[in-house]
């Protein structure tokens, strides 16, 4: 930002003060304004420009200066903004007192469309030094429909679609008032606003909501008055000055349904919809339970239970949340949905934090499940009853980030973990015993490990790298027989996907969200093989930027699942490179790194687990059907995999599974 531009800006509004109007300094002012945020950054310059701004629209007449009141209001309620300097704190405090009042006076003097009404409203409150200003970034586009919370307690996001798209009733009760209400001593400009909140300007059941509204105009907005009491003034004064007059009341009907109440779905807490809104500056209580008992249509207009996702949904529908109920997961209504196994000896102590799972799974044999701890040490149980086999030797000097079986010749399994810095061990889970000693040093660790099988018959080791070294390794030697990655792209994710019992391809997800397929067959990582890469043009058509890649096993071939970190999963074809079917969408709090895991059940359906890592919410998405059931955990997830029709889940406190098919 150069002063010239701020002159130059200052000059064109004091120009239009003398005009009827001008879109000149409009113009000029949304150059300026990119200059001074950016995507929620408020960049050096800032504080010492606006109050010569500030001054400058406050003499234009009320009517032309809407869009630069609400532009000033997004800059000073910005998420990233610094302090702002000692040296200018106390004019910059000067200028938002004068940009109130005058901001105010737009708002009292003309008729606003409605949405941009609210905006304005929210940052005259933001002027006057009340955090329910910040409110003005969640309802920037109310257009979109769907009310975006943080939840206060746990800061796990929750969605509630179709918010601003359904009409509502009044919420159950207007919201209370402090005992003694604190009028600003400094005097304000709200005196008139608060004379024209009439009681009828919403119609039957809303007076009392207006009146709240009415009084908090009155006092001035104090910075101690409830968020709550703040958007009845919000939801009010677009009912009295929104444009055209049936708009602003329709709309102002919605935004009062911002006084409710909502339920996160992680901590099952009760908080006003306004603390999800604004962080308070004094924090934030959970609610006891909603004043008055709700009714489902109420319940759904004010968000009381965040729950248009939960339970088992066929798209668009809404359904039950599942919870526990000592060993059984039970849905909400209380009908039994399956059997649960808490794993012995999983909790965090001496073995740590379970960090990685995979599955042994010999003919003949028990099914075992190996976990491996932050603390380095191995442990395996036995997926039936989730009883400890035993632990292996300690073989990493830290944590281990992953874990993989192998299939031998001969009916041999091992199984392979990586560890932090590096280390690769191979362990005989029969005798207990490493195959040999640990060995590796890679900068970063590794961050994934499969087990390919190649057409000569061998089944190869390979791993991989954040700073891009893929290797394969003969199991039993430890010697690098082949790179991968030629690119040499960091990589986070990687996965064996089968395309025949006897050749597998290997599947890659790279930092950038880049998604590469090998052929650990052929012995130039440069020629292609069998591998076929993922459609450019459907990657970015759904904007998919793949953070992790999972093996989908289905009745007659494997699939490739990728996800990215707003929740999405998409199912390809590795022999077309072409996605199959819509997908899974993202939805409430499913923002995040993601955790994918399939399997195919003993009928022959194909079933994806997809979570959040260190969230508590599941997702099992079928993708024929396209039905999703949803499971909350009573801890954050760490990792997952499944052992024929059960899924394992390994959390921040222990590892247990639960059956896939409703018992």
């Amino acid at each position: 930002m150069r002063a010239e531009e701020v002159k130059a800006l200052l000059a064109q509004l004091a120009s239009a003060a003398d005009t009827e109007d001008s879109d000149e300094w409009r113009q000029r002012w949304t150059a300026l304004a990119g200059g001074l945020l950016d995507d929620g950054t408020v960049f050096d310059g800032a504080y010492a420009a606006l109050p010569h701004l500030i001054e400058a629209a406050a003499a234009m007449p009320p009517g032309q200066t809407v869009d630069f009141w609400v532009d000033l209001g997004s800059i000073v309620t910005a998420e990233d903004r610094p302090p702002v300097p000692a040296d200018l704190e106390a004019g910059f405090s000067a200028a938002l007192r004068a940009a109130e009042e005058a901001a105010t006076r737009s708002l009292l003097s003309t008729g606003v469309p409605a949405q941009v009404c609210a905006h304005l409203v929210l940052a005259c409150v933001a002027f006057a030094g009340h955090h329910m200003g910040e409110a003005l970034w969640r309802l920037r586009d109310l257009r979109e429909g769907c009310l975006q919370l943080v939840c206060p307690g746990c800061e796990s996001d929750t969605e509630i679609p179709d918010f601003f798209r359904d009409p509502f009733h009044p919420p159950v009760q207007a919201p209370e008032l402090p005992d003694a209400v604190r009028v600003r001593a400094e005097g304000h400009p709200w005196g008139k606003a608060a004379a024209a909140l009439r009681s009828d300007a919403l119609g039957e059941g809303w007076e009392s909501f207006l009146r709240v509204g009415r009084e908090v105009a009155a006092a001035g907005v104090p910075d101690d008055m409830p968020g709550q009491a703040v958007l009845c003034l919000v939801a009010g004064m677009v009912a009295v000055k929104g444009s055209p007059r049936r708009a602003g009341r329709e709309w102002a009907r919605t935004l009062m349904s911002l006084t409710g109440h909502f339920r996160c779905w992680d901590c099952e807490r009760i908080w006003t919809i306004a603390d999800g809104l604004a962080e308070h500056s004094d924090g934030a209580y959970p609610q006891e339970r909603p004043t008055v008992p709700l009714t489902e249509a109420q319940t759904d207009a004010a968000g009381a239970t965040a729950s248009a996702t939960a339970g088992r949904t066929d798209g668009a529908g809404t359904g039950t949340r599942f919870r526990q109920d000592g060993t059984r997961v039970l849905a909400a209504g209380g009908t039994p949905w399956s059997p649960m196994v808490v794993f012995s000896d999983s909790a965090p102590g001496s073995f740590g934090s379970v960090v990685a799972l995979t599955v042994v799974s010999r003919p003949g044999r028990p099914t075992l499940v190996a976990g491996g701890g932050d603390r380095g040490v191995v442990r395996l149980w036995d997926v039936a009853d989730g009883r400890l086999v035993h632990d292996l030797l300690p073989g990493h000097p830290d944590r281990i980030r992953s874990m993989t079986a192998m299939a031998l010749p001969g009916d041999r399994f091992l199984l392979a973990s990586g560890g932090d810095t590096g280390t690769i061990a191979v362990w005989n889970p029969a005798t207990r015993e490493p195959v040999r000693e640990p060995a590796g040093d890679s900068p970063g660790g590794i961050t994934g490990m499969c087990a390919a099988v190649i057409p000569d018959g061998r089944t190869l080791l390979v791993t991989a790298t954040p700073r891009g070294a893929v290797r394969m390794w003969d199991p039993d030697t430890g010697e690098c027989v082949g790179r991968l990655n030629p690119y040499g792209s960091p990589i986070q994710s990687i996965a064996a996907v089968p395309i025949s019992d006897s050749h597998t391809l290997i599947a890659a997800s790279d930092t950038a969200g880049r998604l590469h397929v090998w052929d650990p067959a052929v012995d130039d990582p440069w020629k292609t093989g069998a591998a076929v890469q993922l459609s450019a043009r459907a990657l970015a058509d759904a904007d998919h930027r793949v953070a992790t890649v999972a093996t989908v096993p289905t009745s007659d071939r494997a699939l490739l699942a990728t996800g990215d970190d707003q929740g999405v999963v998409m199912l390809w074809d590795l022999a077309t490179g072409t996605p199959i079917g819509d997908g899974l969408s993202a939805s409430t709090g499913t923002a995040g790194l993601p955790v994918i895991t399939a399997t195919t059940l003993r009928d022959g359906r194909t079933v994806l687990v997809a979570g959040t890592r260190h969230r508590h919410r599941l997702r099992i998405w079928e993708p024929k059907t396209g039905t999703v059931d949803h499971i909350a955990l009573d801890a954050g997830l760490t990792c997952m995999t499944t052992a024929g029709a059960d899924l394992i889940v390994g959390g921040d406190h222990g590892v247990l599974s639960l059956p896939l098919a409703r018992h």
